[in-house]
């Protein structure tokens, strides 16, 4: 367990670290739990109930309100007689609404099975970069290119997906954008709809995870999540100001490569050194 009393030099450079793996894995579909995981693993990193994994992403949901507050706060302003915000809100509650209920049934099993088991999460992401280029490579015809005008119906879609990075090292933006371009989006809105999409389950993760190990933080854990969440936040505000940009001109097939080459040096270091 991580804690104050022993946040010394070495854990607080490890819990800076993590932050910036946070923030700059958050958004790409190269998954950051599997990259926090791994390089906690061999790090040696614990902390309680592996909550700093997990409370370190509101340091990337605040860099993601503060680039789109504008326009969150134009739909919200909106929704009273505009249908289409309306719509949008609904959408991504739609969306929300799959990961919310497998998250909250099968948390447990997540927690103390999926996330301790680090060849599973080196597997992930070798298969997942397997498909982004894949995915990548296919000559796709999109009919949606507005994340914020996606129907109700696609939302939803696309958060069944998003299910499936409840696997550690699927990718939970991965998983979106990938379901997203394979039912008729674009590149550009479906990164963005991803964006919008993780504020609600991220939100929720933390929240619904704090409450769970509520009995086993204690205060001086607050130390070196502060670190962790700091971290993350400048540095996913970087990442999400320059993503859709890069997207937009050269798509995803480099986080496929990336996927796998950490995917394979994780194999490599846990069949060498466990």
């Amino acid at each position: 367990m991580v804690s104050l009393l022993a946040a010394d030099g070495q854990t607080i450079v490890e819990a800076l670290i993590l932050g910036l793996i946070e923030g700059l894995t958050e958004f790409l579909p190269v998954s950051s739990t599997g990259h926090i995981l791994l390089a906690g693993h061999f790090m040696g990193f614990e902390s309680a109930g592996k909550t700093f994994e997990v409370v370190i992403q509101l340091g990337a949901i605040l860099a993601l309100l503060l680039v789109y507050a504008q326009r969150l706060l134009g739909v919200a302003a909106a929704a009273p007689k505009d249908p289409a915000a309306r719509r949008f809100i609904a959408s991504i509650l739609l969306a929300f609404l799959p990961a919310a209920v497998i998250g909250v049934l099968a948390h447990d099993f997540i927690k103390t099975v999926l996330f301790e088991t680090p060849w599973l999460i080196c597997a992930m992401l070798i298969l997942g970069g397997i498909v982004l280029l894949f995915v990548d490579r296919m000559k796709l015809t999109p009919r949606h290119t507005d994340a914020m005008r996606y129907p109700p119906g696609l939302a939803f879609r696309i958060g069944l997906c998003q299910c499936l990075a409840m696997v550690p090292g699927v990718s939970r933006s991965g998983a979106t954008i990938v379901g997203a371009l394979l039912m008729g989006t674009d590149k550009r809105s479906a990164a963005e709809f991803s964006f919008f999409l993780a504020m609600p389950t991220m939100a929720g993760a933390v929240v619904y995870d704090l409450y769970k190990n509520r009995d086993v933080l204690s205060f001086d854990d607050t130390a070196i999540i502060a670190i962790g969440f700091v971290a993350a936040f400048v540095t996913a505000l970087l990442v999400v100001r320059g993503l859709l940009a890069y997207v937009g001109r050269r798509g995803f097939g480099l986080f496929g490569w990336w996927r796998i080459a950490i995917g394979s040096a994780g194999l490599l270091a846990l069949f060498l050194i466990g």
